[in-house]
């Protein structure tokens, strides 16, 4: 063979050998490893709780709304992936919604459900389940320019709201003589029923000498120079207006809005945390939600909400505006929901 064809052969030998060298994958001490490409992304979360997504739809007192509108925002700051709607309407409204059309989950109330509103529920296959939540002080105002009126008591407030008065002095003499201006909540609102129960019905009794909750509804309905709403904030505007005006609502709104407005403290006692669980204060009152055992077992999401609710109420009812329930009263009504998800 020709030396320069046997040297060619040679190199290209070696040169062959070289590269089979390179292309051999390096000895490991186990399986070899497998790559994943740069661009596919791994889940980095697992399939999301059922109990965390889905629709929760909850209506009812106005009162009630700043607290649940808090608890719904914490719920989702928590990872509820779903969609909470929470409608104020007023508690006579919201047990319709639920009661009798049953388009809610959650039923929000400043006051008892009636045996009437059961009824209802009973007749479309519910049955409302009670949860306390807190409890509230029905504030009463007056304009932060008001130099007049500091204290009334129950029978006074009756006769501030009844038909039966036009002016400040009729009440007492040495106030103004001065037509009052009164803003009241709908008839709609629990807020407007307990009034009418604690304060207008025993200042209009029977025959027999008892409190007359008509009597004393119809009184207020009468009366002058009167503006019912719904919407507590124009119940605000309407009072912080005036020097002679006077209105009631739930203690959150007197606190969202205290640098226009006052309180008047009513048989000597001014709403606090103390006065209203005690009870001293004359007008304070429990705060509920109600849902239906059904609703809580198909919608896990419903039940998960409440118990985070009343886990948490605590935590927040104090920036609302409220006062808590006692430790007895959330406990009795965790044994219900839990009793309920048997």
């Amino acid at each position: 063979m020709n030396r320069k064809l046997v040297t060619l052969f040679a190199v290209l030998l070696a040169l062959s050998m070289a590269l089979s060298a390179c292309a051999a994958p390096a000895a490991t001490n186990g399986p070899a490893a497998t790559s994943v490409p740069a661009t596919v992304e791994q889940p980095s979360n697992p399939t999301p709780d059922a109990a965390m997504t889905g629709t929760i739809v909850v209506a009812g007192s106005s009162t009630v709304y700043p607290l649940a509108e808090a608890m719904a925002e914490r719920y989702e700051k928590e990872g509820f992936a779903g969609e909470i709607t929470i409608s104020s309407i007023g508690s006579g409204a919201g047990f319709e919604r639920f009661c009798v059309a049953g388009e809610t989950d959650i039923s929000t109330a400043s006051r008892k459900i009636k045996d009437s509103e059961v009824e209802s529920c009973k007749a479309i296959g519910r049955a409302p389940i009670e949860f306390r939540v807190g409890t509230d002080a029905i504030a009463i105002v007056v304009s932060s320019v008001n130099d007049f009126l500091t204290d009334v008591t129950k029978e006074e407030l009756g006769k501030i709201f009844s038909s039966t008065v036009t002016n400040w002095s009729e009440v007492r003499a040495e106030w103004p003589n001065e037509p009052i201006q009164r803003f009241s909540p709908g008839t709609d609102s629990g807020t407007f029923d307990y009034f009418v129960e604690v304060v207008m019905g025993p200042l209009n009794k029977n025959a027999e000498g008892k409190a007359d909750l008509e009597a004393g509804k119809t009184d207020i309905l009468n009366a002058t120079n009167i503006q019912f709403s719904e919407d507590d904030n124009v119940l605000v505007l309407g009072v912080e207006g005036s020097r002679y005006a006077i209105g009631y609502f739930g203690f959150a709104y007197y606190v969202e809005n205290k640098s226009k407005l006052k309180t008047v403290a009513v048989e000597g006692v001014t709403p606090t945390e103390v006065t209203a669980e005690s009870g001293e204060y004359a007008l304070a009152r429990p705060l509920f939600m109600y849902s239906d055992a059904g609703i809580l077992k198909s919608k896990p999401q419903v039940a998960k909400f409440l118990d985070f609710v009343l886990t948490y109420v605590n935590d927040e009812i104090g920036k609302v505006g409220y006062f808590p329930a006692s430790a007895e009263a959330l406990n009795a009504s965790a044994q219900a929901l839990a009793d309920a998800l048997k």
